[in-house]
């Protein structure tokens, strides 16, 4: 099998562009895969975009991007206020938010939602990922949910233990909001890194998932 390495040779940046429905996806969804890249990059950029927030989530969503981008020096972090569950219908005006990243910001990298997600805000942001950057390689992360839409991905980046503790760690500290929902658990989130773990034959167990619709080397 051909790997694709998360490393450069040189000291040339990395931009990242993150982009999550709700104000804990991306985090939940590529929240190692970020650790991970930031671990392997010195120079690294990263936008972080969430869309859907109230005051309280925001708070959350905030420190919860100060935890995982700590160690990166060049960071952005936009955390938008459109209702949850109602994305489609600001359509118009999520997509001028989109137009306008499109003009700052020049990602190598785009890690977004999977377009098969039975979430009605997931899917409109994948879409309108799609819809904007239309030359870039673009990952779509995964969210366990109820729905049970997991899907079959064909793109894995490894993580080892320690990532996978940190990434754990992290959401559960950052969103107390969540901790009365059912699937909100150290365990789920661990279940799954290591069903992806096994898919890909992880040396270290454990591993994130993307669907990839396009690559080009």
């Amino acid at each position: 099998m051909i790997k694709i390495h998360f490393e450069r040779a040189d000291e040339s940046e990395l931009k990242v562009l993150c982009l999550g429905a709700h104000c804990d996806d991306i985090e939940i969804g590529c929240g190692g895969t970020i650790l991970k890249l930031i671990e392997n990059y010195t120079n690294i950029n990263i936008c972080w975009v969430v869309f859907s927030s109230n005051e309280q989530r925001a708070l959350e969503a905030t420190a919860s991007s100060n935890i995982f981008l700590k160690e990166v020096s060049q960071k952005t972090v936009v955390i938008n206020s459109f209702p949850d569950g109602f994305l489609s219908f600001q359509a118009k005006e999520v997509k001028e938010s989109f137009e306008e990243l499109k003009q700052v910001f020049f990602p190598d990298l785009i890690l977004t939602h999977y377009r098969q997600d039975r979430h009605q805000d997931h899917r409109l942001i994948s879409d309108l990922t799609w819809n904007t950057f239309r030359n870039h390689l673009i990952l779509e992360y995964e969210i366990p949910k109820y729905d049970g839409d997991l899907g079959i991905p064909n793109f894995f980046v490894n993580l080892d233990e320690a990532l996978c503790r940190q990434k754990i760690q992290y959401l559960m500290s950052a969103f107390p909001t969540q901790s009365n929902k059912q699937w909100f658990t150290e365990e789920t989130f661990r279940s799954i890194m290591r069903i992806r773990g096994i898919e890909s034959n992880s040396p270290s167990n454990y591993a994130e998932a993307f669907h990839c619709r396009k690559a080009v080397f």
